[in-house]
This record gives C-alpha cells, structure tokens and sequence, in this order.
C-alpha cells in the first residue's frame, strides 16, 4: 500500500485538504487525532495501561478517560508526559499500521498534525505538507477553536517550526485561503500520486 503523509501546522487546512481527497477521489483517510482517541475508549488495554499508572483519578465516573485530569499531571511534568507516550504511542502506531493494510483505494492518506514529531513519517512513502502563514494558522485556529492566542502559540510551539517542516516535506500545498487554488493543486498531486503507486 502507498502512503501519504499529510500534515501541517494548526490551522493549516489539514481537514480541507484530507476532505478533497476523500471526496473528489475516494480516498482512504487514516486519521491519526482519530486513532489516538480509539486507543484509549472504554475496553482498550492502552486505557487499563494509563489508569495503573496514572490513578483512578484520570477517570470519569463511567471509567472513561478523564482528559482534563491527565492533561494536568502530564502538561508541565516532562517525565509523566514521556511515560503518558509510552503507554500510546506504540497502540497508536500499531492500530494507524492496521488501518493502512484494511484500506482499499488506490494510494491512502495518514493526516497526522505530529506526523514528523511522533516517527509516523516513517510509515509513509512520501509526504505532503499543507503551508499557510502563521498569522492566517492563528486566526483560523482562533475562529475554529474558539481558543485564544496564546493557547495556540503553546500549541504552535509544541508543532514542528514551519522552516523545518517544509524542508521535510516531499510537496507543498499552499493554503493561503483560496480553495480553488488549494483543490488545483491536489489535483495535480492527486494525479502524481496515482502513477507513484502503481
């Protein structure tokens, strides 16, 4: 199976971009924010793994994961957060690798925001990088999120600097809000894509 990665930073167009292909194309889209909230649902040993560590308090009433709660041990604790990523990042990967060989279009797509960051790149054989500005990242993040800026610069922050995750990137797709502009790329890309996975 041929995979795309396809990343960018917060308010990049990600979503916009996955979309077209999926609509336009028929594309398979692995979804990594998705697959990393699977692992953790009620029933999944990766949840058992992080209440035995973490505490019962990282629960809600039902036994579902209390985010908040965990979020506030590991957010300024850098030991709590590298063992939290231990416990997830080996199902994430594992149910991301299970998903690519279910698929059955032409080539499939990984959106993963930490593609470079959390080693998902190397489940791809290639890798597009959807690019904006960091003033447009921030006000399209704002007006989706409803979060203020300096929670998107933490966030923007923890991302890959821009400079270096283009130089990572096998193709670009400006997003500069034109989706015109940003579909006739895809579709140019689309078409590379089919002949590289033949």
């Amino acid at each position: 199976m041929y995979v795309i990665g396809l990343t960018g930073g917060i308010g990049s167009g990600k979503t916009a971009a996955s979309d077209y292909f999926a609509l336009t194309y028929d594309i398979e889209i692995v979804d990594a924010d998705i697959v990393a909230r699977e692992v953790v649902m009620q029933g999944q040993p990766t949840l058992a793994a992080i209440a035995a560590h973490f505490g019962q308090s990282v629960l809600q009433v039902d036994g579902s994961l209390d985010r908040a709660a965990l979020r506030a041990i590991v957010f300024n604790n850098p030991e709590q957060r590298k063992k939290l990523e231990s416990i997830t990042h080996p199902a994430i990967r594992s149910m991301i690798q299970h998903k690519i060989a279910q698929s059955r279009s032409s080539y499939t797509l990984l959106v993963s925001p930490l593609l470079f960051e959390s080693g998902q790149a190397t489940l791809t054989q290639r890798n597009l990088v959807i690019d904006c500005d960091e003033q447009q990242q921030q006000q399209r993040a704002s007006a989706r999120d409803k979060v203020n800026a300096a929670q998107i610069k933490q966030i923007m922050a923890a991302q890959l600097p821009r400079q270096e995750r283009l130089q990572r990137a096998d193709d670009i797709a400006i997003n500069n809000g034109d989706l015109k502009f940003l579909y006739q790329q895809l579709d140019q890309l689309h078409h590379k894509y089919l002949a590289l996975a033949l």
